[in-house]
């Protein structure tokens, strides 16, 4: 332990008289005869420990506590002050002095508040000790979960691009067994059903890896002040003769006077494409029902720059299936999706500091929500 001390007083005889009983407890003493002199030793030494008079001409005994609290507010300092000065050694404590000592003053008072010190010294290192290896322990446990997050993680990604894989796998098989079956028997018919079932795996794994490709990216948005209709107009726009080919109403309803907000463009116009796609698909898919219809609606919200909604009248989901929309290689599509597209557009969201969720209830469609805040990101999230 450190036993050096700094004391000040401006009057010599106390300096030669406290500075030999210092000298006697096993203090290493270090002296100044004013504040200003105090200072210049303290911020060179550094001593844990301060023992200074209240009085003193220039810099009192306060003004030097407060200004060696500032630099350094875990130095102990100790004040010494005469019978009238009660109300001086008061306020001291106030500006956290570690204890005070009247004069004349007694070996053993002055021992008692050197001890208490000490004691306030040694508290205050185990308590930085605990602190450190509390947070240590922290650190180490949060990066053991997050390790075991990442290899559960990377567990069901090999696993669903494993299923993933032998869908298409399977499906090239059958393709091929049409196709040799059509060339084996001369039939025109097979060769054009193999030649199919071939042609739409291969389009499957084109659409896996670039699906994969644009999850593994690690760009960052571009985020710009952008008018919040305009992704969702071309999205719409372009999506427009497919859903009249399919015989499927695509109606809109755009808030008026939706201010400009942080966005990334073509990454916002990425996530809406594939919402307006997949309400499209679910329409498609519950072929039986009459009156197929996608609707698209961005909105003012309040707390957000911007509300966009996709409803669609499909077959809707259960709460099971809702659950794991936004799981990887998880699809309501069968075999017919990667399970990825989902993925993309949360992570996407995500990236913006934003909300996408579903309301969706089986038989009944489904809506998917996506929220953008209104300023740009907050950078320490």
């Amino acid at each position: 332990m450190d036993k050096s001390i700094l004391l000040v007083d401006d009057e010599e005889g106390i300096r030669k008289v406290l500075g030999l009983l210092l000298a006697d407890m096993g203090y290493q003493v270090h002296t100044a005869a004013t504040g200003t002199e105090a200072l210049q030793i303290f911020e060179k030494l550094h001593p844990p420990i301060v023992l200074t008079d209240i009085k003193m001409p220039e810099m009192d005994g306060i003004a030097l506590l407060r200004e060696i609290k500032r630099i350094s507010p875990d130095t102990e300092v100790i004040m010494i002050t005469g019978h009238g000065d009660m109300d001086l050694a008061i306020k001291s404590v106030k500006y956290e002095a570690t204890d005070f000592v009247t004069k004349p003053i007694n070996d053993e008072v002055l021992e008692i508040a050197l001890k208490r010190a000490h004691e306030r010294i040694t508290m205050r290192r185990k308590l930085d000790d605990y602190t450190h290896n509390l947070e240590q322990l922290v650190r180490d446990k949060t990066q053991k979960l997050v390790a075991a997050e990442r290899l559960a993680a990377i567990g069901q990604t090999v696993a669903g691009l494993s299923h993933a894989i032998k869908n298409i796998t399977g499906g090239l098989k059958g393709g091929a067994f049409v196709l040799e079956k059509g060339i084996e028997l001369s039939e025109q018919k097979y060769l054009l059903q193999g030649w199919e079932m071939i042609k739409g795996n291969v389009d499957k794994i084109t659409n896996l890896s670039l699906d994969l490709l644009n999850y593994a990216k690690d760009t960052r948005p571009d985020f710009q002040e952008s008018d919040p209709l305009e992704p969702v107009r071309e999205v719409v726009a372009l999506m427009r003769p497919r859903a009249r080919e399919q015989g499927i109403d695509l109606d809109t309803h755009f808030d008026k006077d939706i201010l400009p907000c942080y966005f990334d463009p073509d990454l916002i116009h990425h996530s809406l494409l594939n919402l307006v796609t997949n309400a499209l698909d679910a329409c498609v898919d519950d072929s039986g029902k009459i009156g197929k219809k996608v609707t698209v609606r961005a909105l003012k919200k309040h707390g957000w720059g911007v509300e966009y909604q996709v409803k669609d009248t499909g077959c809707g989901m259960n709460a099971e299936v809702k659950n794991k929309i936004f799981q990887s290689f998880f699809s309501t599509k069968g075999t017919e999706g990667t399970g990825i597209g989902l993925m993309i557009t949360k992570k996407i969201i995500d990236e913006h500091q934003g909300e996408i969720f579903a309301e969706s209830k089986a038989g009944a469609g489904s809506t998917f929500v996506i929220r953008i805040p209104k300023g740009p990101p907050n950078k320490s999230k």
